[in-house]
């Protein structure tokens, strides 16, 4: 049997939230020394699983681990790792120690409890990630919901009790109309095949669905799927969670655990329902493009900071949706790249911001101006977040974007033309609401704004350093994202159309 990295990966933050429980005279460690330790150890096993995966091998899944769960309905333990949850269980495991890190002075009467709940966003989301076992899949979908409903309820604003049962509601909505597609499935593998199964590699593999039957499953987990991304029109409780919400709540929200849903339709709708999946892909990228145009358009009106991350945070979710329907490589490993780019770029405006916000107790934009003169350091760093946003050259962002607008325009010329109006549309969002809190008049108040100090900056420059790193070498998350991608398209039995203009020597 290999190593069983992945499971290790899986219980580290586990353990941690264990050894939180035990009495502090028999075990001295601080909460917040175990969380850091527990994160940190978390990406350290991360790190060996990632300098070892086989980018050539013809293995889907690597580092498998398989237990008997629940024999008489055919449902396994089984872990997996695929070159895009690998990309995603890694920026899961960089994020967590910084929000840790960033946060850790934040609710100090509770400390405990708020480390405990951001612990278990980190497990319920690799466990999601590396599930090959669509019951797994589906349990860790739901219990994902339960630490960012308790992060928003118990530590937000003043109407985090709206927001959190919002939140809940349309999480509970999806994943009701996930079970029933989950139900249905089972019974029709257990029809076809002779035996019931929730193995997506068997899903995959060896069923064959009827159109009228494909259809109707695939949309009963599009649906789920949409929900969580967020996609317009389901994105509504996104914006009222994300102002509610703590900046180290909202980050592991939206830069980790929206990925699911995008994660979702690549991982299981395109390779189980490949024909539904062509089927509907026209409609799917007309649903993406109007929220890459409505986020960004609703973006620019916010008077709130938090909202008007998440509003960019609709429209970035657009051109990973996008990416994935384009049906081309280019376009899909773009997605790929996307979601790591928007991860990194949304902890940086979140965090940055969140040092602003706490000390002024108000997120309103209005309440901040002229900001640079008294906190150049944190200006900096924001101004850095707003460019990797916006898809500056040079950041991650913009290989992301390139990518899969190249990619799309190969099958949709208008979608990709029409999108890239939110191109321009993001500069005028994010450079906007950077010129109204930190250049211009300085705001009374904005005199007592204190600037990072040394640690609080090198908490924040992994983010950066990132951001800058993929956007003049994005080739490890391509390399590592390839051979999923092009596992993907030859489900979805989709060709890469042939180049616009031929090579030098070609006709």
């Amino acid at each position: 049997m290999n190593f069983p990295w992945l499971l290790l990966i899986l219980l580290t933050p586990l353990i941690g939230i264990g050894l939180m429980f035990l009495p502090t005279k028999s075990f001295p460690f601080k909460t917040q020394t175990i969380a850091i330790y527990s994160s940190a150890i978390t990406l350290v096993f991360v790190l060996a699983v990632l300098l070892q995966f086989d980018t050539s091998s013809n293995a889907l899944t690597q580092f498998d681990v398989n237990f008997t769960w629940i024999p008489i309905f055919g449902i396994n333990f089984h872990l997996g790792i695929t070159g895009l949850s690998l990309v995603l269980v890694a920026l899961t495991a960089v994020l967590t120690p910084i929000v840790i890190l960033a946060t850790q002075h934040e609710h100090k009467n509770r400390s405990k409890e708020y480390l405990i709940w951001i612990l278990l966003v980190e497990a319920s989301a690799i466990a999601v990630f590396m599930a090959r076992d669509l019951f797994l899949f589906y349990v860790m979908f739901e219990a994902m919901l339960i630490p960012i409903f308790f992060l928003v309820g118990r530590f937000g604003g003043e109407r985090r009790n709206f927001a959190a049962l919002k939140f809940i509601l349309f999480g509970l909505a999806g994943g009701l109309i996930m079970l029933a597609a989950l139900i249905w499935l089972y019974f029709v593998t257990a029809t076809q095949l002779g035996r019931g199964t929730f193995s997506i590699s068997a899903l995959t593999n060896e069923l064959n669905l009827n159109t009228w039957t494909e259809r109707w499953l695939f949309l009963g987990f599009f649906i789920a799927f949409a929900l969580k991304a967020p996609m317009v029109p389901g994105h509504t409780w996104l914006p009222d969670t994300a102002e509610q919400a703590t900046p180290g709540t909202s980050t592991m929200l939206i830069g980790i655990l929206d990925k699911v849903g995008t994660f979702g339709m690549m991982a299981i709708l395109l390779p189980i329902f490949p024909n539904a999946s062509r089927e509907f892909a026209p409609v799917i990228i007309g649903f993406a493009v109007f929220g890459i145009l409505y986020g960004a358009l609703v973006a620019i009106a916010q008077k709130d900071m938090k909202r008007t991350f998440a509003y960019i945070s609709i429209s970035h979710f657009g051109f990973i949706v996008m990416g994935i329907f384009s049906f081309t490589t280019i376009g899909m490993i773009g997605a790929i790249v996307y979601m790591v780019a928007h991860g990194i770029s949304t902890a940086g405006l979140f965090l940055t911001a969140g040092y602003l916000i706490k000390q002024k107790n108000s997120s309103l934009i209005s309440s901040f101006g002229g900001v640079t003169k008294a906190a150049p350091s944190l200006t900096g760093i924001f101004l850095i977040a707003c460019l990797a946003s916006i898809a500056l050259p040079g950041m991650a962002g913009f290989v992301a974007e390139f990518m899969v607008l190249t990619g799309t325009f190969q099958k949709y010329q208008g979608a990709a033309i029409i999108s890239t109006s939110g191109i321009i549309l993001a500069a005028i969002y994010m450079l906007w609401l950077y010129q109204r809190v930190f250049t211009g008049p300085e705001n009374k108040e904005s005199k007592s704004i204190i600037d990072l100090d040394k640690k609080q900056i090198w908490i924040l420059s992994p983010i950066i350093g990132l951001s800058v790193l993929f956007g003049f070498w994005p080739a490890p998350i391509i390399k590592i994202s390839t051979p999923v991608v092009e596992f993907t398209m030859n489900q979805v039995d989709a060709k890469d159309p042939a180049p616009l203009f031929p090579k030098v020597g070609q006709e």
